[in-house]
């Protein structure tokens, strides 16, 4: 059986509370919109894992843009 694996966002640094509220709350929407397909493509995916990954994408690119 596999081990159950609980994700957590962690909070950017330097960022106000609304604004990371805000971040928040469009990752969700974006991932609610984008795993239909995503689960068509890999059915084994759960949404937590899909929301963790565009979490994780967009922190990425938000440490990119900081440079």
């Amino acid at each position: 059986m596999k081990p159950k694996v609980h994700y957590q966002v962690q909070p950017r640094q330097n960022v106000p509370p609304e604004a990371q509220v805000h971040q928040e709350i469009e990752t969700f929407l974006r991932a609610l919109d984008t795993y239909p397909a995503r689960a068509a493509k890999q059915p084994r995916v759960t949404f937590q894992e899909h929301l963790c990954s565009i979490s994780a994408a967009r922190n990425d690119n938000d440490n990119d843009n900081d440079k």
